[in-house]
């Protein structure tokens, strides 16, 4: 699997073909029984035992569930677990939350409560947090799958905007027309192995729920060989490669 800076690259397969422990490999959840994790391209596979190892070397994820504490403030949120001592700065916390957040174009307050913001803003505020650590791969897992139109296209301006700024992002999802909408690539797996990866536009529907099945599904007229969207073939830098893991 590679990920290349500035891409939006779909992890896609059925329920138990292997994404879900992929990331849990690559987060330093699950430990990775061989292979190897190299991370823009330094000498020697990157070590990540823990999602600490992980964080620290650019790898952030945002799952489905909120992870974070609606209870507290947006700034919060975003530095829980960063600030060192007994003593917050609460006004130089909440400046910092606010220009990422302003630089991002999320419509929260530093100060407003998370739990009173949309899940679609909760998302964004995850997000803000992993881009303020400086994250160099970006892990969406099913970030749609609650939010409405509306929400789901503001979250697609964000995940351009950071793929402008050259963040690679991995995005899961079941929604093939999302896709089709917002990626560049497409990665399938098929009963944890690799099956294939391919450049979106090369790629047709059909022939992508065919890969994902193992099946010929040439005949089915309700899924269309069009694809559509803005997607563009990027050719950078790989950012993070992982070759024979189990």
């Amino acid at each position: 699997f590679t990920l290349r800076k500035g891409e939006i690259h779909a992890l896609m397969g059925e329920n138990g073909a292997g994404k879900s422990t992929l990331i849990k490999v690559l987060t330093g959840v699950y430990p990775k029984d061989g292979g190897e994790v190299h991370i823009e391209g330094v000498d020697g596979p990157a070590v990540i035992r823990s999602p600490q190892d992980a964080q620290n070397a650019g790898i952030s994820t945002v799952y489905q569930e909120i992870t974070l504490c609606p209870n507290l403030s947006v700034a919060e949120n975003m530095y829980i677990g960063r600030t060192k001592g007994a003593v917050t700065n609460w006004r130089k916390m909440n400046s910092g939350a606010g220009k990422i957040l302003e630089s991002l174009g999320i419509p929260a307050s530093p100060t407003q409560q998370l739990g009173t913001c949309s899940i679609a803003v909760q998302q964004m505020v995850a997000i803000a947090r992993a881009v303020d650590m400086e994250c160099k791969v970006l892990i969406l897992d099913e970030p749609t799958s609650s939010l409405d139109e509306q929400e789901v296209q503001k979250l697609f301006g964000l995940m351009r905007d950071l793929r402008a700024k050259g963040v690679g992002i991995i995005f899961v999802t079941h929604f093939l027309e999302q896709v089709y909408e917002v990626c560049d690539r497409i990665t399938v797996l098929r009963d944890g192995q690799l099956v294939g990866e391919y450049v979106i536009e090369a790629l047709p529907r059909v022939q992508l729920v065919s890969k994902m099945l193992g099946k010929e599904l040439d005949d089915m007229a309700d899924i269309k060989g069009e694809s559509g969207g803005e997607a563009i073939s990027r050719e950078g830098a790989p950012v993070l490669e992982a070759q024979g893991l189990c």
